[in-house]
């Protein structure tokens, strides 16, 4: 009989064993597993309107708790536009990694981090606004559903298009929803199927809040336009002729801009984004109740700001703080919690952040720098100025306190300091006592231009009028 309580033993002890190094190897299996990556990006909004970082006017639960949950980047800038459809080039230079003047705006043969993820064993799924030709598209997601154009006449009969055979429409993805909502139900219908077997990367692109800003009504409710405060550097007209004065974002509303008007808007646009918010709390809920919170990477930016009254200016045809700066929150496992990075970057550095973050090899294209030595605390930045470009009438730089516009079509420039001046409102340019930081930035706005391809000239031989008559502009 001990003897065969001892052999009983030592059995129950072998297996207790084996069953240990069993859990220990699912354990290292699970932690080995590549993190997914949910990508969550809106349109045209302005890095400001997170009730979490300052604006005590606005209501984002969701971002609040994507703040507290991860590290947010507060000079993240899109490098600019040739055209007037900012968000094209945006888009493109986020999906290549490549900067301004050397993108594809149809990402006609290039290889998109998609792309790069699909290759690398990732399930990849696009939902939402793509603004960069249908083909790219489908070469870029396994699967998806999308929307193809530049603005919605009414976001209530925008049905999604499903890009692959092998996915179609269900009756829900039809008109008489908000396409935001659409868009939502997509992503949520993907995550309902993760279990973990294979990691995924998921790209949802919302529309708002872009205009047409119509949020369903009980969002609308929320903000009182006689309650909120105009922007700072709110003026109601701009004060010269910055070169895109007539675009179609200049006519959503009659010059002189009144407190009233911007209001107004204002409320509409605050309505989008909460309701936006909504909806990506709904995303969130989904990929928790998948089990795949814990392994995914989160990511949520918008490709540009907008002006909404800043400046006397209503769009993002201009390279202010307020235009050109997005809002980048990244969370997941091994990036810190709650914390706020000043560290400059593009949008277009998060192609080669995202494969250094799940272990995907960076392809030789992308001109992009990595945040991720920023995120593990190695580096304070990886970029000492910033460079913003629009069509051929407007440029500029900014380091850490300073930053110069200058508008190569009527010789003329501003000089603002940041750290005093946040909201640039007092031009500098013409007063000698700042004549040496104007030279200085005005050598490494050049510097700047010659490293990324841009041949634009500072100056032209015949300039254009600075006065710019009001009237002639009809909304």
């Amino acid at each position: 009989m001990p003897m065969l309580k001892r052999s009983l033993f030592l059995f129950v002890c072998g297996l207790v064993g084996v069953l240990a190094c069993w859990h220990d190897s699912q354990a290292t299996t699970q932690k080995r597993r590549p993190p997914n990556v949910l990508f969550l990006f809106s349109d045209d909004q302005r890095a400001d309107t997170i009730h979490a970082l300052g604006n005590p006017h606005i209501q984002t639960p969701t971002l609040d708790r994507l703040v507290a949950e991860g590290t947010t980047f507060t000079r993240a800038y899109c490098m600019g536009a040739q055209q007037g459809a900012v968000c094209v080039p945006s888009r493109a230079m986020l999906m290549s990694g490549q900067t301004l003047f050397r993108i594809s705006e149809k990402l006609a043969g290039v290889t998109t981090w998609p792309q790069v993820f699909a290759s690398a064993g990732y399930a990849t799924y696009g939902v939402g606004k793509w603004h960069n030709q249908p083909t790219s598209f489908v070469n870029s997601f396994a699967a998806g559903k999308a929307v193809f154009f530049g603005g919605m006449s009414d976001p209530y009969k925008m049905p999604l298009q499903d890009l692959q055979a092998t996915h179609q429409l269900s009756a829900k993805y039809t008109s008489g929803t908000h396409a935001t909502t659409l868009f939502a139900d997509a992503a949520v219908d993907f995550l309902q199927q993760q279990r973990g077997q294979t990691p995924f990367a998921l790209y949802v692109a919302f529309t708002l809040p872009h205009d047409p800003r119509e949020a369903p009504k009980e969002y609308r409710a929320l903000y009182d336009p006689a309650k909120l405060p105009l922007p700072s550097n709110f003026l109601s007209q701009h004060p010269f002729n910055n070169g895109e004065l007539t675009v179609r974002d200049e006519k959503l509303a009659p010059w002189p801009r009144t407190p009233q008007i911007v209001r107004e808007h204002l409320a509409d646009y605050y309505a989008c984004v909460t309701f936006l918010d909504a909806q990506l709390g709904r995303i969130l809920t989904a990929l928790k109740e998948s089990g795949q919170y814990d392994n995914t990477i989160i990511v949520f930016a918008s490709d540009h700001g907008l002006a909404i009254g800043s400046h006397g200016l209503f769009g993002k045809q201009n390279l202010y703080e307020h235009s050109m700066r997005a809002p980048l929150i990244l969370a997941g496992p091994g990036i810190a919690q709650g914390r706020q990075s000043d560290a400059f970057c593009y949008l277009l550095d998060l192609f080669p952040t995202l494969c250094d973050l799940t272990g995907v090899a960076t392809p030789s294209s992308v001109e992009g720098l990595s945040l991720a030595p920023v995120l593990a605390g190695k580096q304070k930045t990886r970029r000492a100025a910033i460079f913003t470009a629009y069509r051929n009438v407007q440029r500029a730089v900014r380091d850490n306190r300073w930053k110069l516009i200058v508008y190569p079509q009527i010789n003329q420039a501003q000089l603002f300091d940041l750290q005093t001046d946040p909201g640039e409102m007092r031009d500098l340019a013409v007063d000698p006592k700042y004549a040496r930081q104007r030279a200085r930035l005005t050598a490494l706005l050049k510097q700047q231009q010659q490293a990324l391809g841009d041949q634009q000239p500072l100056r032209v031989a015949q300039p254009l009028p600075a006065a710019f008559d009001f009237s002639q502009v009809k909304p």
